[in-house]
């Protein structure tokens, strides 16, 4: 382990703040480190895992996409590219996507269709406080969180934030340059900040009121992470487009933007792309990430064990006043807990063998892969419950 930290301190910048815990493999729910101990991962690569670690129909996929060829142009066809393009208009909306490498991109796609459809006149786009898009510099001025933007100044303009879940504030921002609206429907990063169906509703209705694109970001959100495909069928709206990453790969780098059938001459030849976007490897294992959710029903899993999640930490709360209000949707959970730093319960249930996450100081983050049991549910509460005795 002291080797392979030398190595980062000595050849990789910086840039993350980094556990002392060495990830060699993984299974499932559960991960070994470099040392031979175990560990119940209840947040996977911040999500990326969502079908678990090497789920075998991802990895077959990607076994037999090797025999055949690992990179074309996007100058070319590919035969696997369009097949998943397919699967997620059959499980989205009438539209087309792009093919990105990850969920910053594809909301970079998103900004600029979103320019792109106001140009020249319309450029504002409306996002949300506590929100997050992305590290590049378009979507951290995007992300409505002042601390990834220190020191980055001048950022490109165009713009504004609006308190979460606020149909006045986003009513009273709007003007004669507003494009588009671009928020999560449930807030990752920013705590686990469910959107109410009323105000989806709400929105999308003055966006079609005023021409205003209704553009959702589901980087955290797809592929069954809270019971449906894409979250914004919870809220029975019909957004102009939606951004996918994280769980789509099953382990690969992918990202997408998705775009209705309403808006698909903006985007034209030349005026987007990405040379590894939608490669053959990375499509064929999102092909496998569909198909581990369709044959083995983790949509419904994810319903069920999210129900037994919460269940099980509004019981514990009655022994630990620690734990506050519990929120979010299927196997996208928050935990607020009743002080003002809560890293340091993540950081001794990965003493226990349980990886979790701490957002907003106080938030625990838990977004277990969706093919957990209740089995795994129980081992983890167990670890979290040692935690909690020490606090």
């Amino acid at each position: 382990m002291d080797n392979i930290k030398n190595l980062y301190e000595k050849y990789i910048l910086p840039t993350y703040t980094r556990q002392d815990l060495c990830l060699v493999k993984g299974e499932g729910v559960r991960v070994e480190d470099v040392n031979g101990k175990k560990y119940l991962d209840f947040f996977p690569g911040w999500a990326v895992s969502g079908t678990g670690h090497r789920h075998p129909m991802v990895v077959n996929r990607i076994d037999d996409q090797l025999k055949k060829i690992l990179h074309v142009s996007n100058n070319f066809y590919n035969e696997v590219q369009p097949r998943l393009a397919k699967k997620i208009i059959d499980h989205s909306f009438p539209g087309k996507v792009f093919f990105s490498n990850s969920g910053a991109e594809a909301n970079e796609g998103a900004i600029k269709l979103a320019r792109k459809y106001g140009n020249p006149d319309r450029y504002e786009i409306i996002t949300m406080e506590k929100s997050f898009h992305g590290r590049t510099l378009a979507t951290l001025t995007a992300t409505g969180q002042d601390k990834v933007k220190n020191g980055f100044s001048p950022l490109p303009e165009g713009f504004k934030h609006v308190p979460f879940n606020d149909i006045e504030a986003f009513q009273a921002t709007i003007t004669d340059k507003t494009v588009a609206v671009m928020l999560e429907p449930i807030q990752g990063e920013g705590g686990i900040n469910v959107a109410s169906k009323e105000y989806m509703r709400a929105l999308e209705g003055i966006c079609k009121e005023k021409d205003i694109l209704l553009i959702l970001d589901e980087v955290q959100t797809c592929m069954g992470r809270t019971g449906v495909m894409f979250a914004y069928k919870h809220f029975g709206v019909e957004p102009d487009a939606i951004t996918l990453a994280k769980s789509l790969g099953g382990g690969m780098p992918i990202g997408a933007l998705v775009v209705s059938d309403k808006h698909l001459d903006v985007l034209t030849a030349g005026t987007h792309a990405s040379t590894f976007g939608g490669s053959p490897i990375v499509c064929a294992a999102a092909l496998g990430v569909f198909e581990a959710i369709e044959k083995e029903y983790l949509l419904e899993n994810a319903v069920k064990m999210g129900e037994y999640i919460c269940e099980k930490l509004e019981s514990m709360s009655n022994k630990y006043p620690v734990i506050g209000k519990i929120k979010g949707k299927g196997l996208m959970i928050g935990v607020e807990m009743n002080i003002e730093d809560a890293s340091n319960v993540a950081e001794e249930c990965m003493k226990e063998g349980l990886l979790i996450n701490c957002t907003q100081k106080n938030i625990l983050r838990i977004m277990p892969p969706i093919i957990i049991t209740k089995e795994d549910v129980d081992e983890a509460c167990v670890k979290l419950a040692k935690v909690l005795e020490k606090i």
